[in-house]
């Protein structure tokens, strides 16, 4: 019999609601620090490029995770990981907070909590594909994505309200509050031992990194999953300095563009059709920054980042394939390296539209990270094409 993969079934199976739970806590508060903390920096620097990478930072350290700490994403127990991850946020954003903190110790704090979100991703997204069936993975991350899209459509508006009526440091005290919530609700996990032998070490990451790397339509998915996505990432961390006064309409568009592609891959589409529609959403995700250039008002600005949005829908698309290509020891450590590798390359492709936004503008710098990205799709499908005939990023050819 068919595995039973509805949105009802996957909330009567207690861990993923309390894994639901956890990280809507988590988010709320990324959401809702990110926020405040890029306004906190825009008002002390009135710098786009400072503003961005504060925003997207902890990202940057990321790549430094995946190189040498990302084995324990399947070598550490679950439940212990994820509430110490939360706490951990909940210390260094309350740290953020502090007032007379210099620029330079803004910046220092955001790298260690890159270092530190370095594990959670391959956690928890291993977690996911542990407690549910193997064909109920897509569907319960596009239930997480959907979560994810309506709370930074909430954590946003929400956001900006707390700025503006309190201040940026009041704003991310709260979000300490959130994550150590997030901590408490990771303890009513069920203790599950790792999921790989072994002791967590620069070796053993190394060896996965290797592995994973060595497969051609995995590299190729992978190259799928952070650079076209990266660089529009890199389109929305410049929000702020394109609307001081609003940004947080422009990011609940995106938001609410995001949690439509979601519905449409996770639950709407058949999955026949599904493998069809990973390239063309993400020549949507980069196609309406490309009239950014010229300086569109903010009702329009939000409709075209909301249609935008939707292509970020490909991204479950090429996680379904990739956890189809992965050996089950690895799947945590697969989709970690995902996550790692994704974040980085937001981090970097914010520092890069926060540079062009200083020599330039803004809306000019939408543009540009908007064409890279229309530019990097289009080479990654030729080559694909090319190369991986039947497999990577294109759909199984039938015979």
């Amino acid at each position: 019999m068919a595995a039973d993969t509805s949105y009802r079934a996957l909330f009567r199976t207690p861990e993923f609601t309390a894994l639901f739970v956890s990280s809507s806590a988590s988010i709320t508060a990324q959401t809702v620090s990110g926020l405040a903390l890029g306004t906190l920096v825009f008002r002390a620097t009135n710098s786009p490029l400072l503003s961005a990478v504060s925003m997207f930072g902890p990202s940057l350290a990321q790549v430094v995770g995946a190189t040498f700490f990302l084995s324990g994403a399947d070598r550490l127990p679950p439940r212990t990981t994820l509430a110490g991850v939360s706490l951990a946020f909940a210390v260094t954003t309350a740290l953020l907070a502090a007032p007379g903190l210099p620029v330079w110790g803004v910046f220092a704090v955001i790298l260690v909590q890159g270092l530190i979100a370095s594990l959670s991703g391959g956690v928890r997204w291993g977690l996911l594909n542990e407690i549910l069936p193997k064909k109920g993975y897509l569907t319960g991350r596009s239930v997480f994505n959907m979560m994810a899209g309506l709370l930074q459509i909430a954590g946003f508006a929400a956001g900006g309200l707390l700025v503006a009526l309190l201040s940026p440091r009041t704003t991310l005290l709260v979000a300490a509050c959130l994550y150590a919530a997030a901590a408490l609700l990771a303890l009513r996990l069920t203790h599950r031992p790792p999921r790989a032998t072994g002791r967590p070490s620069v070796a053993a990451t190394r060896r996965a990194n290797a592995a994973l790397w060595s497969s051609r339509p995995r590299r190729h998915l992978y190259l799928a999953l952070w650079l076209p996505n990266g660089l529009v990432v890199g389109c929305e961390s410049l929000y702020v300095s394109y609307e001081p006064r609003a940004a947080g309409t422009l990011f609940a568009g995106a938001a609410l563009g995001m949690f439509t592609g979601d519905v449409l891959v996770g639950r709407l589409l058949p999955p026949r059709l599904r493998p069809h529609l990973g390239i063309p959403l993400l020549v949507l995700l980069a196609a309406p920054y490309l009239v950014f250039f010229l300086r569109p008002p903010l009702p329009v600005a939000t409709v075209l980042v909301a249609v935008a949005s939707i292509g970020f829908g490909a991204s479950l698309v090429q996680q379904e394939r990739l956890v189809d290509l992965t050996p089950d020891d690895l799947t945590g450590h697969a989709l970690g390296l995902h996550s790692a590798g994704m974040l980085t390359m937001q981090g970097v492709a914010a520092a890069l539209a926060g540079t062009v936004a200083q020599l330039t503008s803004p809306a000019t710098a939408m543009t540009v990270m908007g064409a890279c990205s229309l530019a990097v799709t289009l080479a990654l499908t030729a080559t694909s094409r090319r190369t991986t005939p039947g497999g990577g990023l294109l759909p199984v050819r039938a015979t």
